[in-house]
């Protein structure tokens, strides 16, 4: 081990406590911006596979107004009962990037099963709806074409409808279900798939026939929307204010009026939580860089004090040859040791925050190295910029004023 180091370790172990004041300072901020940064990566990370579940290049056209809450999730600001299959037929043929168009009709309504009876959100719809949603059934079937243009009295279960009412998927197919009076046979179990763009449980709804619903079940002639594939994912910048012009037109909103419809991408919703991500990311970096500060003037504080009370030593060092330059890389390895071992035991800290965070929030783990690089190195840049001041103090300290004081 270089005699340096030695004499470093030997100074810090010498005043524990005051080099431990000093390093937690440093380990908060490391702890800090490590922690923090890692789980914004972490959640954007699950909010881009949870977008990917909604679809490929999926643009939503939905009756009413929307509203976006803080966590990225849709609620409906106002609603309207004017958007029709003639508008979703419009929408799919007079949008040149759309590739295919699935209308929906969603509805809260009670599914029972004997003297069980579970709320449900059903969504109406047709048989396309597995390729434009990327939602499919894991167990049975989707409804066919031909069981749409029937209005066949058929369902398709979410995971969790089945399980409650059933106690598994593979008991639900075959059997029948009732909305209200209504009896309809199940023919299929979708895949798990979580929330939607709504915030909505996928797995808590039901899928039935939409000529099924509108003139069997709600005797209903509007529809809640349509969701369009489009070509490529860019390809909402043009469709935007194409079915922007095609739905004015159709529902005769005069310039300057407002919309009565809500247009959508998978984007808005990572747009309105990318911004929470980084509006965390920065109260991140303010509390670090806070933190950082407090450690450094620690250090700062110490290193001045160590100064003082090695005189003796300085001046010995100094008498049997050393130099200056060999004084002030001393003091600055002290304080670059100090910081660093704070920095690292923030750091580890953190990533063992960070496993445990992912682990009960049900995120995908990240771990970014640069940035853990970025954390150490920062600690001890900050160290040997603490150090400086004292470690010049040091090299300047006259040898005859130190035996001077000695006598």
């Amino acid at each position: 081990m270089p005699l340096s180091l030695k004499i470093a370790l030997s100074s810090l172990r010498a005043h524990r406590l005051r080099t431990l004041l000093a390093m937690i300072g440093v380990l908060l901020g490391a702890l800090a911006l490590t922690g923090v940064q890692h789980v914004s990566k972490a959640m954007l990370e699950k909010t881009e596979v949870e977008t990917a579940k909604l679809g490929s290049n999926l643009f939503i056209a939905q009756s009413g107004q929307l509203a976006f809450r803080r966590d990225g999730t849709a609620r409906s600001r106002n609603e309207a009962r004017n958007f029709t299959l003639a508008d979703a037929r419009a929408l799919i043929g007079g949008i040149p990037s759309v590739r295919r168009g699935v209308p929906f009709i969603t509805q809260t309504m009670p599914i029972r099963l004997g003297d069980n009876k579970i709320p449900s959100q059903v969504v109406a719809t047709t048989d396309t709806y597995p390729e434009v949603r990327n939602f499919r059934p894991e167990h049975g079937r989707f409804f066919s074409t031909a069981e749409q243009e029937a209005r066949a009295r058929v369902v398709v279960l979410g995971a969790k409808i089945a399980e409650r009412l059933f106690g598994s998927a593979e008991k639900a197919l075959g059997e029948q279900v009732f909305f209200f009076r209504a009896g309809v046979r199940v023919i299929g179990v979708m895949e798990s798939k979580g929330a939607d763009i709504s915030g909505t449980d996928q797995d808590e709804q039901v899928f039935v026939p939409l000529s099924t619903f509108m003139r069997r079940m709600a005797n209903q002639n509007w529809i809640s929307g349509v969701y369009l594939q489009l070509d490529h994912p860019d390809a909402h910048v043009t469709a935007r204010p194409a079915a922007e012009a095609i739905l004015r037109a159709r529902h005769s909103i005069g310039p300057g009026k407002e919309d009565d419809f809500s247009l959508l991408t998978a984007k808005d919703t990572m747009k309105v939580q990318q911004q929470a991500l980084d509006l965390v990311g920065t109260l991140g970096l303010i509390s670090s860089s806070i933190s950082f500060a407090v450690g450094g003037l620690g250090i700062l504080s110490i290193m001045v004090l160590l100064v003082r009370t090695r005189r003796l030593e300085i001046g010995v060092r100094r008498a049997v040859g050393a130099q200056r330059l060999d004084i002030v890389r001393q003091f600055m390895l002290e304080a670059a040791l100090m910081s660093g071992s704070g920095g690292g035991v923030g750091v580890l800290l953190a990533l063992v925050l960070v496993v445990v965070v992912c682990r009960l929030g049900n995120m995908p783990l990240v771990i970014d190295p640069l940035l853990i690089a970025g954390s150490l190195g920062g600690s001890v840049l900050l160290g040997l910029a603490a150090g400086a001041y004292p470690a010049w103090q040091a090299a300047h300290i006259e040898i005859l004023d130190v035996l001077k004081n000695q006598e």
